[in-house]
């Protein structure tokens, strides 16, 4: 049972209020006026609402150029991808409701595109004045964003729509992203919270925001363009990255030892020794829950409880039906060993290609019928001849939060013979590993680190 949910987010929006404290210089404007949606915004900032609607927030997709496998003239991402931490997308499961059962307990809509920040009537990827007008600015703007408003209803057309709090309380309230901001969407993202990424990021847990940052502190905007970093599952991207060095250069410790490891060993490396989330995942089998709907059968763990992987990584991706992770090797320069995530998930694949099939959620949440959820994602698709049998993916996620400095990994930690990182493994040889694991290389320096705190 994930006990964290939504706790350390109020926490981190607490330690940010003390930046927002000026108020925004619209709120008399507001205060006479109301708040109208992006009509109001663009009052004082002209041009914003179609700017927004270029960036992945709103597209959810955008070109690649370090995925294998995949089109360079064509768009990838949450609206199009299919891998088994998700087995489907903005368009296979396009926000709807659940066909309801006799014994399930009110009405059920889901969708992959439910944290798309419009109102779903514009919906991924749309432009024009409607769409403009759809975008839930207060959604990632307001500390004081009422959230029980962002649920799905249908209005008096049918139409399935997506709420946002509008209210003038929430318009007073205007800042720059908090914490709970983002993570109401990327903490809760793959079926549930921390089940994709599997971090909380609270003062427990991550050294930053210990120190009352938020994640716009690091990923910083540019005309809405978020900085993302390499994880080799997150393939849509605004053109603009963020590294660790960008605040803390490549030379970041007083000791020359420790920046000498830099060249080859990510940051990361010893800096996130431990993440959570769901590690296993079977679209196949669906289990009923109290409510009466079904839902994946999945494993997972809290955060900081999972252990990582390494391995070389030179920021290109390998993709096949059968994994999706790190390309990189210890003669290739580029590559550093960065920490992974190990995930695997069991979907239907087609016998005929060896591609994985797309799974429309809504049958096997109403009644537990994966295939037919395989069935109707096929035709919406569009694909006609199939032949579907299960398999396994592994797919390795980056681990790039929880940063830790009191725990971080020292030498003893990767260098003795029951340390984390794999040398044979890694590409070396007998004679290196024999060398790499000999308390010569570290007894002198960490024995003096104990006299220290002696």
């Amino acid at each position: 049972m994930i006990k964290i949910l939504f706790t350390g987010l109020v926490a981190g929006a607490v330690m940010a209020s003390a930046a927002f404290a000026k108020d925004h210089p619209g709120r008399e404007y507001m205060e006479k006026n109301g708040y109208k949606g992006p009509e109001t915004c663009e009052v004082c900032h002209p041009g914003t609402a179609k700017e927004f609607l270029s960036t992945v927030h709103w597209t959810h997709a955008s070109k690649v150029d370090n995925v294998e496998n995949t089109d360079p003239a064509r768009e990838y991402g949450m609206k199009n991808r299919i891998y088994t931490m998700c087995n489907g997308n903005d368009i296979v499961n396009n926000l709807k409701e659940i066909p309801k059962t006799p014994d399930a307990k009110g009405p059920k809509f889901t969708g992959c595109n439910t944290c798309h920040p419009g109102n779903h009537v514009s919906d991924v990827g749309s432009t024009g004045p409607e769409a403009e007008a759809a975008i839930d600015c207060l959604l990632c703007h307001s500390r004081e964003y009422d959230y029980s408003k962002r649920k799905p209803f249908k209005d008096d057309q049918g139409r399935v729509v997506l709420g946002q709090d509008r209210s003038v309380k929430a318009a007073l309230a205007i800042a720059k992203p908090t914490v709970k901001n983002c993570m109401t969407c990327h903490e809760a993202a793959g079926g549930g919270v921390l089940v994709k990424r599997g971090f909380a990021f609270t003062k427990e847990n991550d050294v930053h925001a210990a120190k009352g940052m938020v994640c716009v502190d690091c990923h910083k905007a540019k005309n809405h363009k978020i900085p993302t970093g390499f994880d080799p599952n997150n393939w849509a991207h605004d053109g603009v990255r963020v590294a660790c060095a960008d605040c803390h250069t490549e030379t970041p410790h007083k000791d020359a030892e420790y920046n000498r490891h830099t060249a080859r060993i990510a940051c990361q490396t010893c800096h996130v020794t431990r993440t959570g989330g769901a590690f296993a995942k079977d679209f196949t089998k669906w289990e009923k829950l109290s409510s009466g709907y079904y839902e994946p059968t999945t494993l997972r763990k809290e955060a900081n409880e999972t252990v990582p992987v390494y391995a070389w990584y030179d920021k290109t991706v390998a993709n096949r039906p059968d994994f999706i992770g790190p390309k990189g090797s210890r003669s290739n320069k580029a590559s550093r060993i960065y920490p992974f995530k190990v995930f695997q998930g069991k979907g239907f694949f087609d016998r005929k290609t060896g591609k994985l099939l797309s799974m429309d959620f809504a049958p096997p949440m109403a009644n537990g019928d994966t295939l037919a959820g395989v069935a109707s994602a096929a035709k919406i698709l569009g694909i006609k001849q199939y032949d579907p049998v299960p398999g396994w993916q592994t797919i390795m996620f980056g681990s790039n939060h929880l940063v830790t400095k009191k725990n971080a990994l020292t030498c003893n930690n990767c260098h003795a013979p029951n340390g984390v990182l794999r040398f044979k493994d890694l590409g070396y040889s007998d004679d290196e590993v024999k060398r790499l694991t000999s308390p010569e290389l570290y007894l002198q320096k960490m024995a003096e680190k104990q006299r220290e705190e002696w």
